[in-house]
């Protein structure tokens, strides 16, 4: 038995070296390279031995290795072909652990669910996810509506910043509302570059995500309240009137908005970035036309 972790620097180049692996950068690979930062995500996932983890993009293995020790059953979506030899060797003493080679973004997850976990058993996403494409991932497992718990993801901190924002800071916006209309966001840890290879450009954070059972506000239509959200962040700096009044143009004019604002006591010179969700919810519902 090999009792190094593979999340060190002297094992995985080892594996690197051994397979003749070359990072492709069209696929945003960084490998961690420190056991007691892939211990405390699993920690803040609340992973435990009757729980089933969903893992994406798992590289050589060092993640999935510690979920694997202490999660029930371990189901990885790797898109790389290069890498499926090497999870069968650096994971090959640990039963409980299922590789798919497909890209998450196509995959039926919900499908997987059924067919990997058992009924009502306790499921977390857990992933280091490659910068690029965060983003998609993350609200396509979301507006999926999967049964799973919680996401905890290791992602770019500007980013992990920007979905757990509070209202009137640089980095609340339409990601912030989005992230949040689905889950309770929490930036849990910053974790610095170096624990990386090879080392990206940027610090990251790990940023968990717990499922609401619904969301804390009624809309009358999802896609409309959304983007209407979007469009008072259209332009920062601008007031929502301006936002607003570009966005409905021609369907309605400032006169109209500035009436049904006034209806629901939201000033129109008001800032995008000072609305609370709550807010959002009674202006999209406002300029809602059934």
């Amino acid at each position: 038995m090999n009792n190094k972790a593979v999340a060190t620097p002297t094992r995985t180049k080892e594996i690197l070296k051994k397979y003749g692996f070359s990072f492709k950068k069209s696929l945003g690979q960084n490998f961690l390279v420190d056991v007691n930062i892939l211990r405390n995500i699993i920690e803040h996932a609340g992973i435990h031995k009757q729980a089933g983890a969903i893992e994406i993009g798992p590289g050589i293995g060092a993640l999935t290795e510690q979920l694997a020790i202490h999660a029930d059953r371990v189901v990885a979506f790797e898109i790389d072909q290069r890498l499926l030899p090497i999870l069968e060797d650096t994971l090959s003493e640990y039963s409980n652990v299922e590789i798919i080679n497909e890209d998450i973004l196509k995959a039926d997850v919900e499908a997987v669910i059924r067919e990997k976990f058992d009924e009502g058993q306790p499921i977390h996403v857990v992933a280091n996810l490659p910068y690029y494409i965060t983003t998609p991932i993350l609200m396509k497992l979301l507006m999926d509506r999967l049964s799973f718990d919680s996401l905890t993801v290791m992602i770019q901190k500007e980013v992990a910043d920007r979905m757990a924002a509070e209202p009137n800071t640089k980095s609340y916006g339409s990601l912030s509302i989005a992230v949040q209309y689905y889950t309770e966001a929490e930036v849990v840890m910053n974790v610095p570059k170096t624990v990386f290879m090879p080392q990206p450009n940027v610090d990251s954070a790990v940023l968990r995500l717990k499922m609401r059972n619904e969301p804390p506000v009624h809309v009358e239509d999802e896609e409309f309240f959304f983007d209407t959200v979007k469009a008072t962040f259209g332009q920062r700096r601008k007031t929502l009137m301006n936002n607003l009044a570009r966005h409905f143009k021609g369907e309605m004019d400032k006169e109209e908005l500035r009436t049904r604002l006034g209806e629901i006591g939201i000033d129109p010179s008001r800032r995008g970035e000072s609305l609370s969700m709550e807010e959002f919810a009674t202006l999209a519902n406002a300029l809602y036309v059934k």
